[in-house]
């Protein structure tokens, strides 16, 4: 597979396009937008409706479990009374066993609709989790380049992970968990009314105080959630820039830079934790209030009650549990609405991210370039960037390049050199003119089909963490261990490779001792082995010292032999047996031709060459 068409890259080893730490913000510009808490969970209530049936069971069989835990108090006062009533003469022992034997009933009915519903809940939870994380893998390869230049990758990783738990979480305690209490509260509210209404609303009034406080701390407490998510993204994407660029940081003396913007981006997270936090914790000793209190209403009004000898002393016992019942589901849905908060604010983003205008869609296309020639035709190409489009980097480029050729491409730094590589392996499209491979336009074909026909090797490596036969052979197949070994050895890497303690099932990762440059002989083995009908070498040889620079430059030349390839460089010295040579300035070409015909001209390409060699004096 051609080097920037490796789609999955390791977190760990990729270096994808990143903002300087003073450009942050969060993905999709929606940093000061309101936050729709209500969107958010309608969207994953509408991602898990493949699951919607064994969801609904799994909330049946809670609020199944909840309905036996509150008949139980309603048996238990027939018991008290039993005991109450034997105390004076005999206790009738087949009428308290009777209701024993139905209470051990009701509550292992209620145990096994519980663990039965957990199980499911755990289930679908953990396949929901697996789902969004594939989604997300899959959504990050359908985006186009410009979603990543602004992005970054920490962000990405943190919603894949971070708030794909919160989500996780949340479903698997918070939905059956308010299922359950729901149930309990209303069950409680009807069994209480049903068993004495002057104790059922002296409970309902105490605990109204506690509803209405919870409203109201619900109602302020979602924004600082949906902070708490936002700035943690962005502390994990600022950490995992900065953890990468570690040795640069330290060269350029940047440490108390780096440590101060770090302890600021960790003071966003401490506050908006804290905050969050603190809104949603004045619940629990709110509902204990309330509980108490209930407790003590109960007691005072059904003592009266006693005396009054409206009510039996069995009354006053089921209603004191029937209190705790009615309390508890407070607790549960306080503690289950601090959970979905975290949740739809994790969502949000999930869902944010998902949302993302991806690149179009080419299934359609039924064009295929099957057996490639090599020409390749830009025709009065023009580009601007999608977010500068009022500035043109390419104005009107043209070429055509004959099967086999080798074609370099050089000009000062912002010439338009990579972005017409880019514009070649459609990573971006032209807002001007045609790019034809073999008389077809490239935009007829699917990107897929573009990409298989370019080897490419770039200026930035990549080898994520796995053995070196691993690296080389990445998404290649029917290679042979001896074509393998061939390109090894023409890249001057087989006996570095051979002296790795276990060779080429060594496994690379971030502290094998390997140089930039051996990296880059990896890479470029990579495309040998390959085997691509095209090649782009995108400054392949500039981490290389002047001895290994023959060496690669004589695998090199073996490499583009008979192929049409496209090479970048800055060392002119490199480029010197190509067919033509385009000089780019400002996105133009201003001169093009062999390296003898343009030295001739003593133009610009000449200006460029000759001051190489007195920098190199």
């Amino acid at each position: 597979m051609a080097e920037n068409n490796q789609t999955r890259p390791s977190a760990r080893t990729a270096a994808p396009m990143r903002r300087g730490p003073m450009g942050r913000g969060p993905m999709g510009g929606g940093g000061g937008k309101a936050k729709d808490m209500k969107g958010a969970l309608l969207s994953l209530l509408s991602y898990c409706r493949s699951q919607a049936g064994i969801i609904v069971l799994a909330l049946v069989l809670a609020a199944a479990g909840a309905v036996f835990t509150i008949v139980g108090p309603n048996q238990l006062s027939r018991l008290t009374d039993y005991i109450y009533d034997g105390l004076s003469s005999e206790i009738d022992m087949a009428g308290v066993r009777s209701v024993a034997l139905l209470l051990l009933g009701i509550y292992l009915a209620s145990a096994v609709c519980s663990f039965v519903q957990h199980f499911i809940m755990q289930t679908v939870t953990q396949r929901t989790a697996k789902r969004l994380r594939g989604d997300i893998d899959t959504k990050i390869n359908r985006l186009p380049l410009k979603f990543f230049s602004g992005n970054a990758a920490g962000d990405v990783l943190s919603r894949m992970t971070n708030d794909v738990d919160m989500i996780g979480q949340a479903m698997s305690n918070s939905l059956s968990n308010l299922v359950t209490a729901i149930a309990q509260f209303i069950g409680c509210l009807i069994m209480m009314y049903y068993t004495d209404w002057v104790l059922a609303t002296t409970t309902v009034l105490a605990t109204l105080i506690g509803l209405v406080l919870m409203v109201v701390i619900m109602s302020r407490s979602q924004k600082y959630f949906t902070a708490r998510q936002e700035s943690l993204g962005t502390l994990n994407g600022y950490i995992e820039e900065m953890y990468t660029g570690h040795d640069v940081i330290r060269i350029l003396n940047a440490e108390d830079e780096v440590r101060d913007t770090f302890s600021s981006l960790n003071q966003a997270v401490k506050t908006a934790n804290f905050r969050s936090q603190f809104l949603s914790g004045l619940m629990q000793p709110l509902m204990t209030f309330v509980g108490n209190l209930g407790y003590v209403s109960v007691c005072v009004v059904g003592a009266w009650q006693i005396i009054n000898g409206n009510i039996t002393f069995g009354v006053i016992t089921a209603f004191l549990i029937y209190t705790r019942l009615f309390e508890s589901p407070l607790r549960q849905i306080s503690q289950a609405m601090t959970q979905v908060q975290s949740c739809a604010a994790a969502s949000e983003r999930v869902f944010e991210f998902l949302a993302e205008e991806e690149m179009e869609d080419e299934s359609d296309k039924e064009k295929r370039i099957e057996s490639v020639h090599g020409e390749v035709e830009f025709r009065h190409v023009k580009f601007a960037y999608p977010n500068a489009p009022e500035k043109e980097i390419i104005h009107d480029f043209s070429v055509k390049v004959q099967p086999g050729q080798k074609v370099a491409i050089v000009g000062p730094t912002g010439a338009g050199k990579t972005t017409m590589v880019n514009l070649l392996m459609r990573f971006f499209e032209p807002t001007g003119g045609t790019i034809l491979i073999d008389d077809i336009p490239t935009t007829d074909i699917p990107r897929s089909n573009v990409h298989s026909q370019f080897g490419m090797v770039l200026q930035d490596t990549w080898l994520f963490e796995g053995t070196v036969r691993e690296n080389l052979l990445y998404n290649t197949q029917g290679v042979t261990e001896e074509q393998m070994i061939e390109a090894c050895k023409a890249c001057g890497i087989h006996d570095f490779i051979q002296a790795l303690p276990q060779g080429y099932d060594s496994t690379l990762t971030d502290n094998t001792s390997i140089s930039a440059g051996q990296k880059q002989l990896m890479t470029i083995a990579r495309a040998m082995i390959q085997n691509s009908p095209m090649l782009i070498l995108d400054e392949a040889t500039s981490s290389v010292d002047t001895k290994t620079e023959m060496l690669t430059q004589q695998a090199m030349d073996k490499l583009t032999n008979k192929r049409t390839s496209f090479v970048i460089a800055h060392r002119l010295s490199t480029i010197k047996n190509a067919d033509i040579i385009l000089v780019m300035r400002d996105g133009d070409i201003v001169e093009q031709g062999n390296h003898e015909e343009l030295l001739k001209q003593n133009g610009f390409y000449a200006e460029l060459y000759n001051s190489q060699f007195e920098e190199a004096s």
